[in-house]
């Protein structure tokens, strides 16, 4: 009788444990979102007041830099002039980002002062 006792306390706390993990496990399972742009600057004064304001954008919503215009090394195929990249922490951060309201302008701004393709990929879950 007391062994019973004792294995379903320890079931209990076994299944509170596992049940407690879950949501902690899942959010530790999140996935970053990185964005990759290549550029082309035709007009660097307009394309320096949209980088500025882009990068207040993206702090504001948790995104880092990770690339910033670097020397860019062409393996295959030819080299964009210039690469910018960064993180947010997960989807959600990326698309508060994308969907600020700023973002109609930054891109008139943008598509005046360069030549620009741009994606965003989810990175691996940490």
């Amino acid at each position: 009788m007391q062994i019973a006792r004792i294995s379903n306390i320890l079931i209990a706390v076994g299944i509170a444990f596992g049940i407690g993990g879950v949501p902690a496990a899942h959010a530790q399972s999140k996935s970053p979102m990185y964005v990759i742009n290549q550029i082309e600057v035709t007009d660097q004064a307009g394309f320096k007041a949209y980088a500025d304001r882009q990068e207040a954008l993206i702090k504001k919503h948790g995104g880092r830099f990770i690339v910033r215009g670097g020397s860019v090394i062409a393996m295959e195929g030819t080299a964009p002039k210039r690469i910018t990249e960064y993180v947010f922490e997960d989807t959600e951060h990326f698309k508060a980002w994308q969907n600020e309201p700023e973002q109609n302008e930054l891109s008139s701004m943008r598509d005046k002062a360069s030549k620009f393709n741009s994606f965003a990929v989810e990175g691996l879950a940490q």
